[in-house]
């Protein structure tokens, strides 16, 4: 019996369907964290700085952290940029929200957050996929190291 090329068995299409539930994961949860940050955004660039101050950083610090997670990392995470590092920020913001922002609260006030966290965990476990910005950075990041090895 010969192999029919065009067949698309559940071992062909592993790789393409992972690789766009990924991408699938990536812009919509980067999207939905967008709206959360831009308003923070609009408020830093205005200068009214009335935010939570969680970790004692103070509320301008603050601030600007959660935009640049919020914001910054959730644009990278949207084209698949470094997107291992910087699932990083957004799960320390959802784990400050969860454990210091809402640790008091009941489940219900806990449970956004927990569901913004489940992706995070699953793009720093997983990267970004085929259908990134990474597979066309971390290759010429690795040729250029490796070259720069053998150049010493």
């Amino acid at each position: 019996m010969t192999e029919n090329k065009t067949d698309f068995s559940p071992t062909l299409m592993m790789p393409l369907t992972l690789n766009l539930g990924l991408l699938l994961l990536r812009v919509t949860i980067g999207c939905m964290m967008l709206v959360h940050g831009l308003p923070k955004l609009m408020s830093l660039l205005s200068g009214t700085i009335e935010f939570a101050d969680p970790l004692g950083l103070g509320p301008q610090l603050s601030l600007f952290l959660a935009v640049g997670a919020e914001v910054g990392c959730s644009l990278l995470l949207i084209f698949g940029l470094f997107t291992r590092l910087a699932t990083l920020p957004l799960i320390i913001t959802m784990g400050v929200a969860i454990t210091i922002i809402h640790g008091a609260d009941p489940y219900s006030k806990k449970e956004m957050a927990l569901l913004y966290l489940l992706p995070y965990l699953t793009l720093l476990l997983t990267g970004a996929g085929q259908f990134s910005l990474d597979q066309l950075v971390w290759p010429q990041i690795k040729r250029l190291s490796s070259k720069k090895v053998a150049d010493e």
